[in-house]
Formats: structure tokens, C-alpha cells, sequence
């Protein structure tokens, strides 16, 4: 699944004002040979789903996809993996800030619709699982801070029904409150922002782009 949305994500920034992003658009000679880009971090060497660097600045932008699409046939749920899939997308931010503390790095875990609805009278749904590991770990401020706290973590409710696919976006540390994709990349426009001052600016558009 992340092979679908690292693209779409990609595309939506590009439109937004980051032009150089990977994976390149249809047509772009890709530095990453055409998907995941590999950089040295703190810790080594990381494989990350987007990507965005300059020269200057080193890396300005990182996004890790996890995803769970299946349930567990033992369990008939989606918790199995979320324990997993979470620890590697902590580990990741940590080895990205410990070298480039002022990235803004950012988590999506994409779940099947199906993982909000999981919970029994003995546990809650993976989905609100999901919710309550990772709030801790999102709303990075300041590049001195925990490493492995990410400036933002959204997770993805899928209905991958072929001919009327649905996806809803929250935020971690917000359950309750859907919010739009575009959403989300506006607002990911606005922390790369915040994070360099002195190298771009918005636009009136809401778009970034480099200071003149």
C-alpha cells in the first residue's frame, strides 16, 4: 500500500511547492532509481518512503508509510503487527533527527478500515490502539527534542474497495477528528516552513517556495 500513497503524497507537495521531492513525478529522472531514496542517518543507513533535501540544508522533509492490511487469522484482528510496524517507524525518526534534527519527519500508518471496528469487550480497536501508542511520539517542536518523536504522525482508515474506495486521515493524538488529505499536506507545507525561516517562504496561495 505505501507503494501507492508514497506517489500520491509526493504528487500533492510537489503541487505544493516541493518541486525536487522523491519519488519524482511521471517523467522525472529519480536520484532514488525510481522509489525509495536511501540516506545515511544517525544510526545508518535508512530506506525512506518521500524524501526532500537540498545541498544547503541536507534533509528538509522525510515520510515512513507503515501499513497493515490483513487481519491475523488467529486473532481475526489487526492488532499483530501494530507493535512492529510502530517501533520501526520510532526507530526510523530517531536515526533521521540524530543526523538531521531539524527535518521535519513525518509518519503514516495506513490501516484497513476494518481495524477501527476490531475491538471486542476485552480490547479496543487496533485502530484506537494505534492511536494511544503514537500519541506520545507526535508534535515535535523543537529540533532539540526527542529523537524519536516525530513532528507529525497521521493514520490512514482504508476502504480499498475497488470501485468506491474511501480514505480517511487523523491525526494521532486526535481520534476523533477526521481531516482531509490535503489537509494534512498543507499543514506538513506549514512545518517545513516553521522548521526554515531563512530559506523559503509561503506563498499567498498557501505553497512554498525559496526566500528571494
Amino acid at each position: 500500500m505505501s507503494e501507492a500513497l508514497a506517489p500520491a503524497f509526493a504528487e500533492a507537495l510537489r503541487a505544493r511547492g516541493m518541486t525536487d521531492i522523491r519519488p519524482a513525478g511521471p517523467g522525472e529522472v529519480d536520484a532514488g532509481g525510481g522509489g525509495q531514496l536511501p540516506l545515511a542517518g544517525g544510526l545508518g543507513a535508512k530506506t525512506i518512503d518521500l524524501s526532500w533535501a537540498s545541498e544547503q540544508s541536507g534533509l528538509i522533509f522525510a515520510m515512513s508509510i507503515k501499513a497493515i492490511s490483513f487481519k491475523d487469522g488467529r486473532s481475526k484482528n489487526f492488532q499483530k503487527n501494530l507493535a512492529n510496524r510502530s517501533e520501526t517507524m520510532l526507530f526510523e525518526a530517531v536515526t533521521l533527527h540524530k543526523r538531521f534534527p531539524f527535518a521535519v519527519v513525518v509518519g503514516l500508518l495506513v490501516l484497513d478500515a476494518g481495524a477501527e471496528k476490531d475491538g471486542t469487550s476485552r480490547r479496543r480497536s487496533t485502530f484506537h490502539n494505534a492511536c494511544t501508542r503514537l500519541r506520545l511520539f507526535t508534535g515535535r517542536t523543537d529540533p532539540a527534542g526527542r529523537d524519536e518523536q516525530l513532528e507529525r504522525v497521521y493514520i490512514l482508515l482504508v476502504d480499498a474497495n475497488r470501485f468506491s474506495p474511501v480514505v480517511r486521515c487523523y491525526r494521532a493524538d486526535d481520534s476523533e477528528t477526521e481531516i482531509s488529505l490535503a489537509a494534512a499536506a498543507d499543514e506538513i507545507v506549514e512545518l517545513v516552513l516553521e522548521r526554515n525561516p531563512d530559506l523559503y517562504e509561503g506563498t499567498a496561495s498557501g505553497d512554498i517556495r525559496r526566500r528571494r
